[in-house]
């Protein structure tokens, strides 16, 4: 019989059951990827993250999984991940980790914050990868149930990326409530426009949606797309460069989530996106039996 620890940790969120859940290995104990893949279906959490000591101090190798693929980044899997290691390290004051993921090289700020802990992740520079016509545009909003003018006027429907490509879609109104996936085959569309996932951004209230691209699981609070929603809105004029504010997200599904975020930068360039929020730990629990190597009980998805 296997015992094989990890931790069930809750992400953006002062206490626990609350904010975006999530499952951490902090021992690897040599997954190959389809039991990576194959735990995290069982799971059930929106993303487990799986680490392995590398040879410098305070440094992890990490990969991420959500319930279909890999992903080459993901932000709330990392800050929670930080705050697993902070605790299981028994570390006191302020701590800077580094994770090695397959595509990008992240650092992390923890520190204990009441019962829990305040993490902050720098996701690097962003990448801005083009804005959508307004014939693209209608057809975006054919998929997610919106109409055309429930888009702000002022901005541009826009791919960015500080890991993930994220197409952000700003609105206003009601439209982030009736906000829903309603295409098949959404990750193809989203595909054309060089963006693996859809951000609807209410402009006003500060708060977003997103969805795995078949449309059935709503994402209660994505790091990733905070870290592209900061670049977005500072290259517009719509937040100062130096500054956080709060992104919200997850009310949909019951579980509100705060998102602190902060794009840095002088000259109205933004040079970094820093995404953070309180991590709070649920449970430390033990795997019994592993999937057998090499297969998994579940389909991928294409």
């Amino acid at each position: 019989m296997k015992n094989i620890p990890y931790f069930h940790v809750d992400v953006f969120a002062a206490r626990p059951f609350t904010g975006n859940s999530l499952a951490v290995f902090s021992e690897n104990a040599s997954f190959d990827t389809n039991q990576m893949l194959a735990i995290t279906q069982e799971m059930r959490h929106f993303e487990t993250i799986f680490l392995e000591p590398s040879n410098k101090p305070h440094a992890v190798k990490a990969r991420v999984f959500d319930l279909f693929e890999e992903l080459d980044f993901a932000g709330h899997p990392v800050l929670g991940a930080s705050a697993v290691l902070h605790h299981t390290h028994a570390c006191e004051g302020e701590q800077q980790w580094t994770f090695n993921l397959p595509q990008k090289t992240v650092t992390v700020i923890s520190q204990r914050e009441g019962n829990g802990f305040r993490c902050v992740l720098d996701q690097g520079p962003p990448k801005y990868l083009g804005q959508l016509t307004a014939a693209d545009a209608d057809v975006i909003c054919q998929n997610l149930n919106l109409a055309a003018d429930d888009l702000a006027p002022e901005l541009p429907l826009e791919v960015v990326s500080t890991g993930l490509a994220y197409l952000i879609v700003p609105v206003r109104g009601a439209a982030l409530a009736k906000a829903r996936i309603l295409s098949t085959d959404f990750g193809a569309l989203l595909k054309a426009y060089g963006a693996k996932f859809v951000y609807v951004l209410d402009i006003d209230a500060l708060e977003g949606r997103t969805w795995n691209n078949d449309g059935m699981l709503e994402d209660v609070a994505t790091g990733s797309a905070a870290g592209t929603v900061g670049a977005y809105l500072a290259k517009h004029g719509h937040q100062a460069l130096n500054k956080e504010f709060i992104l919200r997200q997850g009310s949909y599904v019951g579980r509100p989530s705060e998102i602190r975020v902060r794009a840095i930068g002088l000259g109205g360039a933004v040079e970094s996106v820093y995404v953070g929020g309180d991590v709070a730990l649920v449970a430390a629990c033990t795997l019994l039996s592993e999937p057998e190597r090499e297969t998994s009980p579940y389909p991928s998805a294409p």
